[in-house]
């Protein structure tokens, strides 16, 4: 969510500016294939509230060898592209290094994946509207859970960063999260959620429960936490699989705010001669980050915010 309200953004500011626009579909795979439209303000009306990419994305193995990027850089080349800018997440951003090393022309990405995960920029498109699909998530599956208590497991996308689920979490007041960032053994995790449930029901009998858990973290998966939850405290345990929907649907306002800005301020940067960079943002200001210094860096979970989750979430 946000990668339609990005590319409207690098469009309307090239046209105040006379530049000529044109999409790649599919990524680097219509790089590859010469499969690319011309972006007007006609193609790009109406798409800051719609989700996905019209666009489209796909991940292209082709680019992660050499003799492929240098026929892409061929294709830029032909087609007089003055500057590329790319929208996306790690593997995005290699590419984008690769194909730097064989054209010399300016080439800039903007961070777009619901994960957060890449480090020089605080915030990425679609992660603020993934926390939003998960709250509402939650808040429904609450109402379901109060009827009888039951515990639920709500497993939320993030791979290997836990920012999803840690401010789902604190948002919806769910009773716990496992984290990839805090994660040490299923045995030690276990001890950990049933103290809290203890805890929880010494407070409040026949009540919900809540945790939510980064996706493909739990040893075995999330039906032998589901069991052994089962056997410990004899109550009843769901899974909410949210999956896929928390990269869907219309963005929310932050993100559309935030695609626009970092599209504008990609385009500016390009004119001034920056390549290889991330257009990212600190502080609600935007900021050029080289693409070597994004590997180099690592982004952690909001101290603070971990800390406020211990005490907001023990109950009793």
């Amino acid at each position: 969510p946000g990668m339609n309200a990005c590319i409207r953004s690098i469009c309307l500011t090239a046209q105040s500016l006379d530049i000529e626009v044109v999409g790649y579909k599919a990524g680097y795979i219509g790089l590859l294939k010469q499969d690319y439209i011309a972006l007007t303000s006609n193609e790009v009306y109406n798409l800051l509230q719609r989700g996905g990419t019209v666009l489209h994305s796909a991940r292209c193995e082709k680019f992660k060898q050499d003799e492929h990027v240098k026929i892409a850089a061929q294709h830029l080349t032909e087609n007089e592209i003055d500057g590329l800018i790319v929208i996306g997440g790690d593997g995005t951003f290699r590419g984008a290094r690769k194909l730097q090393e064989f054209w010399d022309k300016p080439i800039i990405g903007c961070p777009g994946t619901i994960d957060n995960d890449i480090a020089g920029t605080d915030y990425t498109i679609g992660y603020q509207t993934a926390i939003q699909t998960a709250v509402e998530s939650i808040d429904k599956v609450r109402d379901t859970a109060e009827s009888f208590e039951r515990i639920f497991l709500v497993d939320v996308m993030g791979r290997e960063a836990g920012f999803i689920a840690l401010n789902s979490a604190i948002s919806s007041g769910a009773d716990h999260v496992i984290l990839p960032e805090t994660f040490t053994s299923a045995a030690e995790e276990l001890v950990n959620i049933l103290n809290k449930l203890a805890k929880r029901r010494a407070y409040c009998a026949n009540s919900s429960h809540i945790i939510v858990v980064t996706e493909n973290l739990w040893p075995g998966g999330l039906n032998i936490l589901q069991d052994s939850l089962h056997s410990e405290t004899g109550i009843d345990v769901r899974i909410l699989t949210l999956g896929h929907v928390q990269r869907g649907g219309s963005p929310v306002w932050q993100d559309r705010l935030l695609a626009t800005k970092l599209g504008n301020y990609a385009l500016q940067a390009m004119l001034r001669g920056e390549k290889g960079v991330m257009a990212g943002v600190k502080a609600a200001l935007p900021v050029s980050v080289a693409f070597e210094a994004i590997d180099k860096q690592e982004k952690k979970l909001n101290p603070y915010s971990m800390e406020m989750l211990d005490t907001i979430t023990l109950r009793g």
